[in-house]
């Protein structure tokens, strides 16, 4: 897993993902998933667009990208979705909702089938990362549906995003540590320019400012 807060923004972020795919990223298949962004107030059609052709995630030179809506997997037969998710390289899953992706992820079946995706790199934006957490904190919970705060679990660890993001003011360090204190696990504060890499091994990969919390 690439677990980004704002895409694929610098150069060393870039090199992150050229080295868990194992391969040039020309010479790799994607799938984008909007998902996310429909449990998000403040998200519209025009904002998923502009995140599929927009930088640091569709726009970086993919062999091929396609589009795979959670929403519709449900009311299609597994034959024809999964052989598709099986044959990328990459999941590019941006943000939006992260307890709304959570919900879609298991209505349409892609949690169930994540472990048996070896090869696949998941690369998250904001809600596409903090999805893979056990929890995100109700600071970050907008979908009006949602049962609480709970996420997958995937990693053992929570991620505050765009840390210090000059128009969310209530995104700043203290607001973090605050988080961290009522999250109750490992959990980094991240902002757009750091990304942690998930692999044999957890490593910050960053040309920005992180912060380390609960750490065991």
């Amino acid at each position: 897993m690439l677990l980004t807060s704002g895409g694929v923004t610098n150069p060393t972020i870039n090199a992150a993902l050229v080295s868990l795919l194992g391969k040039p990223i020309a010479d790799a298949d994607a799938l984008f998933i909007p998902t996310a962004q429909w449990g998000q107030p403040a998200c519209s059609p025009a904002s998923v667009m502009r995140s599929i052709a927009g930088p640091g995630l569709g726009d970086l030179g993919w062999k091929s990208v396609g589009v795979l809506e959670l929403t519709a997997l449900s009311s299609i037969d597994r034959g024809r979705w999964v052989p598709w998710v099986r044959a990328a390289d990459v999941l590019l899953v941006d943000g939006g909702e992260a307890t709304y992706l959570c919900h879609w992820m298991k209505e349409s079946g892609l949690a169930e089938l994540l472990p048996s995706l070896e090869d696949a790199v998941w690369v998250g934006v904001s809600a596409g990362s903090m999805v893979m957490t056990p929890r995100i904190g109700p600071e970050f919970v907008d979908w009006d549906r949602s049962p609480g705060d709970e996420t997958l679990g995937l990693v053992e660890f929570s991620i505050f995003p765009h840390l210090d993001y000059p128009d969310w003011p209530d995104n700043s360090l203290d607001s973090a540590r605050r988080w961290a204190t009522k999250i109750g696990g490992p959990a980094y504060a991240i902002d757009d320019q750091t990304a942690i890499s998930v692999g044999d091994a957890i490593e910050v990969i960053s040309e920005g400012h992180w912060e380390q919390f609960n750490s065991r």
